[in-house]
């Protein structure tokens, strides 16, 4: 049963009233072969790796290295042994031993798990039954990681020994192709995931986490784990009318975006006895335009002071503010600017001020950073955004 909205939950509409904009300059571009590029990741897991990001597209998984000037060098290049491979999304995480793992996915639906230090493939991981549109890495245990698929589940996986532990999926769960997953930033139990059936779902670990716990001491072979499935979310919300393509945790509240040219700040209010069911209020909600096209995501820099969103960036401040949230265009971004164009653009972009960002997946998460800010909300506890600017992808 899908939430209901709460009595005087009225959204607020996003202004366009003016604001600081913000500087930046260009530095570089890169162009990778003909073929797009579909996800740019930072490594916020390991700050030792600040200034390393990777690209995926094709069955090409590239990773760089952001040097003074401006200069951009390459460090590592895989390609998949499966030309047809179509790298959709990527993900930073690491071993309990603290070596830099980058985890990837596409069409074929095989994660590959690349460990960064030795330069090789660690791991492979096969069980969804079809392409996965979205990995994203716990922020406070950097070894799991869970992704979501075109198959209608979510799986939460260990790359540290290659275990499947849960799947989120069955008779409570996603009746279409699920678009985006994230982690809680502070809550361990909890994700969020949103689909194709036009629901965003809330699912709870809690009750299994034993298994989580037991999948690093795991000596046996990992087809042999007692994988378990979750069937049912604690909390299923209907927000938009329309595909959900992506949406992540802002401390306890969701943002997410459908094809309706808008981002919706929300807060679920679960009932505890009652789960999967609740209300929903509804805080804010932002104009983005040119974003009627499905599959394009969000994310949030390495401090949350900032949200990007193709073909936009979004600066985001927190505090304790009432209703003002003000959007700013500052220019529009050129039509006609897809896959290669674009991909570059992005890179240029994002590698100056620390986005993870790309026309598919924009990928956050960072033990470092999440500790910071649950200190943060513990202390400040922020209610609302206080302020969101778009500015261009142009020169």
């Amino acid at each position: 049963m899908a939430a209901k909205f709460a009595l005087g939950s009225e959204p607020v509409a996003g202004s366009l009233a003016p604001s600081k904009k913000r500087e930046y300059r260009v530095t570089n571009r890169l162009q990778e072969g003909k073929r797009p590029l579909y996800a740019i990741v930072f490594n916020f897991i390991d700050s030792r790796y600040f200034n390393v990001f990777a690209t995926v597209g094709g069955n090409r998984v590239t990773v760089y290295q952001c040097l003074e000037g401006g200069v951009i060098a390459v460090l590592q290049s895989y390609i998949d042994e499966d030309k047809d491979e179509s790298f959709y999304t990527a993900s930073w995480a690491c071993n309990v031993d603290g070596n830099p793992f980058l985890v990837a996915g596409g069409i074929n639906g095989i994660m590959r798990v690349i460990d960064c230090g030795s330069e090789k493939i660690d791991k492979s991981f096969v069980g969804h039954g079809d392409s996965i549109n979205e990995i994203r890495t716990q922020p406070l245990k950097s070894s799991l990681v869970v992704s979501a698929s075109k198959d209608e589940s979510v799986r939460l996986w260990n790359v540290h020994t290659g275990i499947c532990i849960l799947i989120f999926a069955g008779a409570g769960g996603h009746r279409n192709e699920v678009l985006s997953v994230d982690f809680h930033p502070s809550d361990i139990y909890r994700i969020a995931s949103c689909g194709m059936d036009n629901t965003v779902k809330i699912w709870s670990m809690k009750e299994f986490w034993t298994y989580v716990e037991k999948s690093f001491t795991w000596t046996d072979l990992p087809s042999k784990f007692p994988t378990k499935y979750v069937q049912f979310p604690v909390f299923i919300a209907s927000i938009h009318t329309n595909y959900v393509d992506c949406n992540r945790w802002l401390g306890d509240f969701l943002l997410s975006k459908s094809v309706d040219n808008e981002i919706v700040l929300w807060e679920p209010k679960m009932k505890e006895q009652s789960p999967g069911e609740g209300t929903v209020d509804i805080l804010q909600k932002y104009p983005v335009p040119e974003c009627d096209i499905w599959f394009i995501k969000f994310s949030y820099d390495f401090h949350y002071n900032a949200a990007a969103i193709a073909p936009f960036s979004a600066v985001v401040r927190t505090g304790l503010f009432g209703a003002g949230m003000p959007w700013k265009i500052l220019k529009a971004y050129p039509s006609g600017y897809i896959g290669m164009n674009f991909a570059f653009y992005v890179i240029k972009y994002a590698t100056h001020f620390g986005f993870s960002i790309s026309p598919v997946m924009f990928n956050s998460q960072c033990t470092l950073r999440a500790r910071m800010v649950c200190a943060l909300m513990e202390e400040v506890k922020p209610s609302l955004v206080e302020e969101i600017l778009l500015a261009p992808w142009a020169y």
